[in-house]
């Protein structure tokens, strides 16, 4: 898949339809993850098997229209694990940021109003108990000698 073809030829109104921000806030996005790529590969290493912009794309793809993982991985021929680490580091590099950081409640309560908030709304899955004999309870067996 080669984003940056794609995204060249997209209007600033479908910026919002297809990730979910403005054509603004996904330069800036994309200024702040390349910044600190090039921050952290300054010396050298092994290249990601993503580009900056794949990792971008794919992060907002997620959020917004809640696909797996698995889906897109198979979209970038790429695997589970990388398109995790991928989206990992894009929020923590993001996050981290002073721009898309939200203040805290007692900066909110004292003066600026938000304009927009991000929330995940992600289900997440609830562990139960396993069941065995120690924490379950066996019924008396009467009339049975």
């Amino acid at each position: 898949m080669d984003n940056e073809k794609r995204i060249a030829k997209l209007k600033e109104k479908d910026y919002q339809k297809y990730f979910g921000v403005t054509k603004e806030t996904f330069a800036i996005m994309y200024k702040i993850l390349d910044e600190k790529y090039q921050e952290e590969h300054k010396w050298g290493g092994r290249p990601s098997v993503l580009s900056v912009l794949d990792k971008l794309v794919i992060f907002l793809q997620y959020y917004r229209e809640y696909r797996t993982m698995e889906h897109i991985a198979f979209d970038y021929n790429t695997n589970k694990s990388t398109v995790c680490d991928a989206i990992h580091w894009a929020e923590e590099t993001l996050i981290k940021n002073t721009v898309f950081h939200l203040p805290s409640r007692k900066k909110v309560i004292n003066g600026k109003p938000i304009k927009e908030a991000a929330v995940d709304v992600t289900e997440t899955e609830i562990e139960c108990p396993k069941k065995n004999k120690r924490n379950t309870t066996q019924a008396r067996k009467e009339g049975t000698h």
